[in-house]
C-alpha cells in the first residue's frame, strides 16, 4: 500500500497543513504522527475558516480515517474544544482515531512549562507555555500519562503520583498560590 509523508524542515510554518489538506482528498487515512497543539493548520473550505491544532486536516474530507498517532502529545482540553467546534459546524468526526499510546499533556505540564521559563528570566527560550516540552520529557523518562491510562482509574492515579513525585519542588509555588493558574 503506497503512502505519502509530509514532513517539515523548518519551525512548522512551511505549509504542511495546506499540503496535507490538498492530498487528503485522495487519501483513505490521514495521520498526525508527532507534535502538540503549539501551532496549527488553518484551512479555508468554501469560504469557511477552520483552525485545527491536534486533529488532522483530513477530518474535513468526509469518509476519511483521521488518526492521532502515539508521537503526538495531546492536551485533552484542547482536543475536546476542537472536537466540539467541528461538530457545531456540522463536521463528521466519526472517522477520528486516537492512539492509546499517545501521551497526555497534564495540567502540571503547563505549570512546569511556565515555571521553567520564569526560572530562565531574560534567557527564556520562548516556549508556547502549553506544556508540550515537559510532556515529551515525561514520555522520554517513561513517566508520561497515556490515553489508555484514562481507562483504569487505579493505574491513572498511580501513574500521576509517580510522574508528580520528582516534580514536587518545581510545583511547590503553585500549591502556595491557587491563583497561579497556567492557562495559555
Amino acid at each position: 500500500m503506497p503512502g505519502l509523508a509530509i514532513v517539515g524542515a523548518q519551525w512548522g510554518d512551511e505549509g504542511k497543513g495546506k499540503v496535507t489538506d490538498l492530498v487528503a482528498e485522495r487519501a483513505d487515512v490521514v495521520v498526525r504522527f508527532q507534535g502538540g497543539n503549539n501551532a496549527g493548520h488553518t484551512i479555508v473550505r468554501d469560504g469557511a475558516v477552520f483552525k485545527l491544532h491536534l486533529i488532522p486536516s483530513g477530518i474535513l474530507h468526509p469518509g476519511r480515517i483521521c488518526a492521532i498517532g502515539n508521537g503526538v502529545v495531546i492536551d485533552p482540553r484542547v482536543l475536546t474544544e476542537e472536537l466540539d467546534g467541528l461538530r457545531r459546524r456540522g463536521v463528521d468526526t466519526g472517522g477520528l482515531r486516537i492512539s492509546a499510546n499517545a501521551h497526555l499533556i497534564m495540567p502540571y505540564h503547563l505549570m512546569l512549562d511556565h515555571a521553567g521559563e520564569a526560572r530562565l528570566g531574560k534567557l527564556e527560550i520562548g516556549t508556547t507555555r502549553r506544556g508540550i516540552g515537559p510532556c515529551y520529557a515525561d514520555k522520554a523518562e517513561r513517566l508520561g500519562i497515556r490515553v489508555q491510562d484514562l481507562l483504569d482509574e487505579k493505574i491513572l492515579k498511580q501513574k500521576i503520583y509517580a510522574a508528580l513525585e520528582p516534580k514536587r519542588q518545581s510545583l511547590r509555588p503553585y500549591a502556595k498560590d491557587p491563583s497561579s493558574t497556567c492557562t495559555p
